[in-house]
């Protein structure tokens, strides 16, 4: 970790006594990313954050399975479990994010929850909760930004993307959440490079362990400066 990425994290530090920091992951999908935070936390004594809840803006992410398997409680944040499905049909997608964004809001206030993190969570984040949050949503997005990021940036998208602009390297990066779209302040960047023949697939397959890596070590690194 770079000193600036340091300096990042100090300047929204909170000075309290030792602790684990309260931690959120929001997750939309598999959930590989949430599990090397899980198997992180299992192994490492002491571990400087605890995942307190997993929110999915989906029913269908296995995400949630596996939090269950860990014991961590579990909510549905969608617009449909939140609005009803006929107000999630009449909505416009910035109320659906609005909604999102409330609830998450109301349940980490309920729960306490100090650090809140993005790991393959589709839903942009919206209101208050960004406001009473600044500078303490990390988010994991595939690629090396400022590149490759924005609305529809996500996935597959993402390395068909970096694939078709020919670039020799790609990566994933850990950067705060503000009110764009993949535009806050970098945490870090793991890079691997573009091979000769790759497919959206296998770009990502290589990429998997980086970000896995770059979960975790923001994750303890922000976790430290907020509440050790």
């Amino acid at each position: 970790m770079d000193r600036a990425a340091e300096n990042r994290l100090s300047e929204n530090a909170v000075h309290k006594p030792n602790k684990a920091c309260k931690t959120a992951v929001l997750v939309s999908g598999g959930g590989t990313n949430l599990q090397a935070l899980i198997d992180y936390e299992k192994t490492q004594a002491p571990c400087p954050y605890r995942i307190e809840a997993v929110f999915s803006d989906t029913k269908k992410a296995y995400a949630i399975e596996r939090a269950c398997k860990a014991g961590i409680r579990t909510e549905i944040v969608s617009p449909y479990a939140i609005l009803g499905a006929q107000g999630a049909a009449q909505a416009s997608k910035n109320e659906k994010r609005q909604a999102v964004s409330k609830r998450i809001l109301a349940l980490c206030k309920e729960r306490g929850i100090e650090l809140i993190v993005l790991a393959g969570f589709l839903t942009v984040l919206s209101g208050k909760l960004i406001d009473e949050y600044e500078g303490r949503i990390i988010n994991l997005h595939p690629a090396l930004l400022p590149d490759f990021g924005g609305e529809g940036m996500w996935g597959h998208h993402v390395h068909e993307a970096v694939l078709a602009s020919g670039k020799k390297e790609s990566g994933c990066t850990v950067h705060f959440v503000n009110s764009g779209c993949d535009t806050g302040k970098i945490i870090l960047q793991k890079k691997i490079p573009v091979l000769p023949g790759d497919t959206p697939e296998t770009l990502a397959a290589r990429l998997a362990p980086e970000e896995h890596k770059a979960i975790v070590e923001a994750v303890c690194m922000a976790a430290k400066a907020l509440c050790i």
